[in-house]
């Protein structure tokens, strides 16, 4: 399984690594989307699309725009979020974070660009146009008010206050479980699933957002900059509250152990052969960065 990850994994640094190219007037534009956009990570979300369209029993290749457009919306959401006037953090997948080298104003515009991207790369392709537009939507829902642009909105508002876990549990569904959704259902899409397919895909990705953000607050409390790429302890340098300050770190394992167990049972209830998301589901429970 590891060695299936890793293959999908290049197949998308493969396919990145050809945007944003070329000798234009805005070049330093491009260095600076290409900077955060091929600045490495895990590419959880873009590996989820290609593997979620194969569950569906399509070719892997075929959902590779989708996945892409997925990694660069989400790169687009980590520049912003990093900015002076959100988390101020001087770090990000080991190296300095996009406005620390090029420039706030810049970095503003790469993580635009990027959002634009993302859905020209969708509309562009040579996907059939139903698709394209199903996919797009899926992204759409994902990308504003009610998916990342929501969640980091209650997540600002929510510093320096205490929060209930209902608040934070509400933060995440938009900021985190959201792009991870909008990846998995993509990939049925793109994959040609059915509608059952496309409602597993769902609670498999919300089961597993949420636990995904509950291994970063713990790891935001166990864990070394070294090791993680990015800060740690800034949480509680900002005074949020998170599942982490809440419950415990022990409580906290529990509750992963939960969500990702009810990954697993959707991703057995619709698909024949679940055994690489089942498997996913436990990697990332289990990370240690």
């Amino acid at each position: 399984m590891n060695q299936e990850y890793e293959n999908c994994r290049q197949m998308i640094e493969d396919e990145l690594s050809k945007a944003f190219c070329g000798d234009v007037p805005q070049k330093p534009l491009y260095e600076a989307m290409r900077y955060s956009l091929l600045a490495g990570g895990k590419r959880i979300r873009p590996v989820m699309v290609l593997k979620f369209a194969e569950a569906c029993g399509a070719d892997m290749e075929k959902a590779l725009p989708i996945a892409c457009a997925v990694e660069m919306l989400h790169t687009y959401s980590l520049i912003h979020d990093d900015l002076p006037c959100m988390d101020n953090d001087d770090l990000r997948r080991g190296k300095p974070t996009n406005h620390k080298v090029f420039g706030e104003c810049t970095a503003v515009l790469a993580g635009d660009a990027l959002q634009a991207a993302a859905f020209e790369t969708i509309l562009l392709s040579d996907l059939p146009n139903d698709i394209k537009a199903e996919a797009a939507k899926e992204l759409a829902v994902a990308a504003g008010e009610n998916g990342i642009c929501g969640g980091q909105y209650l997540d600002m508002d929510g510093e320096k206050r205490k929060l209930s876990i209902q608040d934070i549990t509400n933060i995440h569904t938009l900021k985190t479980a959201s792009m991870i959704r909008a990846a998995a259902r993509m990939g049925v899409i793109a994959g040609g699933g059915t509608e059952r397919q496309l409602e597993a895909a769902a609670k498999y990705a919300d089961a597993v957002g949420i636990a995904f953000q509950i291994r970063d607050d713990v790891l935001d409390y166990t864990s070394t900059t070294e090791e993680l790429g990015k800060p740690v302890g800034s949480d509680r340098e900002n005074e949020k509250s998170t599942f982490a300050s809440i419950f415990g770190t022990d409580a906290c394992e529990a509750l992963i152990h939960e969500r990702t167990e009810a990954a697993k049972a959707a991703a057995r209830y619709a698909f024949e052969n679940p055994e690489f998301l089942v498997w996913l589901a436990d990697m990332l429970a289990k990370r240690k960065y």
